[in-house]
C-alpha cells in the first residue's frame, strides 16, 4: 500500500455551514504528513468524516485501503486516534482506561505500553479527575499508541504538553516512520508541523490551497527584502509595483514580500534614496500566514 487516506471531492456541509469542500487529500503510507489550518478551517471536520464518526455529505474517503463507510469499524481497528479535545472518563484511572480499549479492539503490544509510561511519566494509577491538563494529553497519546496501529491520526497532539514531552514526542513519531507506518498530524502551529513532517497540506476554508513537502515549500517561499530609505515613505508606494505582494511599515524600515523580479521594487527604493537592505526567502511561518491574509492586507 503506497496511500494510507485518499480523498476524492469529500464535502461535508452542516445545512448552509460549510465544513470542507471538495477535498482531495492524498496521504501518503509510511510518513509523516502535516495537516496545517487555523482553529475552524476544516481540520478536525476531515478527520472525523475519515473515521466516519460523521457520514461526508458527498465525495469519498478511503483510509488503509478501506471505505470510510462502509467498513468503518475495521478501520477504526487499526487507526489510532488523538482528538483535538481528548476526553476521558473522570471517574477511571488511566489503567482502566488502557483496559476498557483494549477489550474495545483488540490486544495492545505491552512491551510498547510499558515503554511509553516510562517515557512520558504516565500515571496510570490516578483517576483522570485528579490530573492536569498535560498528563489527561499522556494518557490519550498512550491510548492512540497502545496497539501499535498501522495509521495514526493526531489532532493537537502536543496541546498542554510541556517542552521536553513535546521533543520526546518528535522522537515517537520518528520511530513510529522508521517501523513503516504513517502518522496524520493535524495542528495550527507551523512549528509543532515543520519539525517532524515529511509532507505538508494546507486547508483554507474547508478547502486544500497547496500540498507540498516541507523542503519545495520552503524552496518555492517568496522573498522578504527590507529597505531603509533616506525620505518617509507610505508602504503603499510599492504595493502597486510589479512582483510586490504586500509592504508593510516597521520603525524605519519597509517590509516587503515579492513574489517574482525583485528589481522593480528596488528600482523604486533606489530612486526614493536605500539606506540600508537586507533580503531572504520567507520562513515557512510567513508563508502559513500568507495563505490567510485578506485581500485587502496585500
Amino acid at each position: 500500500m503506497t496511500t494510507a487516506i485518499a480523498t476524492h471531492e469529500l464535502t461535508k456541509r452542516y445545512g448552509e455551514a460549510r465544513g470542507v469542500e471538495a477535498l482531495d487529500l492524498e496521504v501518503p503510507a509510511g510518513e509523516v504528513f502535516g495537516f496545517l489550518g487555523p482553529n475552524g478551517a476544516g481540520k478536525s471536520t476531515t478527520i472525523r468524516t475519515l473515521l466516519d464518526f460523521q457520514h461526508p455529505t458527498s465525495g469519498t474517503a478511503e483510509v488503509l485501503g478501506m471505505d470510510s463507510v462502509a467498513q468503518s469499524v475495521e478501520i477504526r481497528e487499526r487507526v489510532g486516534y488523538l482528538p483535538g479535545d481528548v476526553h476521558l472518563f473522570d471517574h477511571m484511572t488511566g489503567q482502566a482506561h488502557l483496559d476498557w480499549f483494549e477489550r474495545a479492539r483488540g490486544s495492545h503490544d505491552p512491551t510498547l505500553v510499558a515503554s511509553l509510561v516510562e517515557r512520558f511519566e504516565i500515571s496510570l494509577d490516578r483517576r483522570v479527575e485528579d490530573l492536569s491538563k498535560g498528563n489527561r494529553q499522556k494518557v490519550g497519546l498512550l491510548l492512540a499508541f497502545a496497539h501499535r496501529p498501522e495509521l495514526l491520526i493526531l489532532d493537537e497532539p502536543t496541546s498542554g504538553l510541556d517542552p521536553l514531552v513535546q521533543a520526546e514526542f518528535d522522537q515517537l513519531l520518528r520511530e513510529a516512520v522508521a517501523e513503516g507506518r504513517t502518522v496524520l498530524l493535524s495542528s495550527h502551529s507551523l512549528d509543532e508541523v515543520q519539525r517532524v513532517a515529511d509532507r505538508v497540506a494546507i486547508i483554507r476554508d474547508g478547502r486544500l490551497v497547496v500540498t507540498n513537502t516541507v523542503e519545495q515549500l520552503r524552496a518555492d517561499a517568496p522573498r522578504i527584502m527590507s529597505v531603509r530609505l533616506s525620505a518617509r515613505t507610505d508602504p503603499a508606494r510599492f504595493r502597486v509595483v510589479d512582483g510586490v505582494v504586500a509592504a508593510t511599515g516597521r520603525e524605519d524600515w519597509i517590509d516587503l514580500r515579492l513574489d517574482g523580479d525583485l528589481r522593480p521594487a528596488l528600482r523604486l527604493a533606489l530612486e526614493i534614496g536605500l539606506d540600508d537592505l537586507t533580503a531572504r526567502h520567507a520562513d515557512l511561518d510567513e508563508l502559513f500566514l500568507g495563505y490567510y491574509q485578506d485581500d485587502e492586507a496585500r
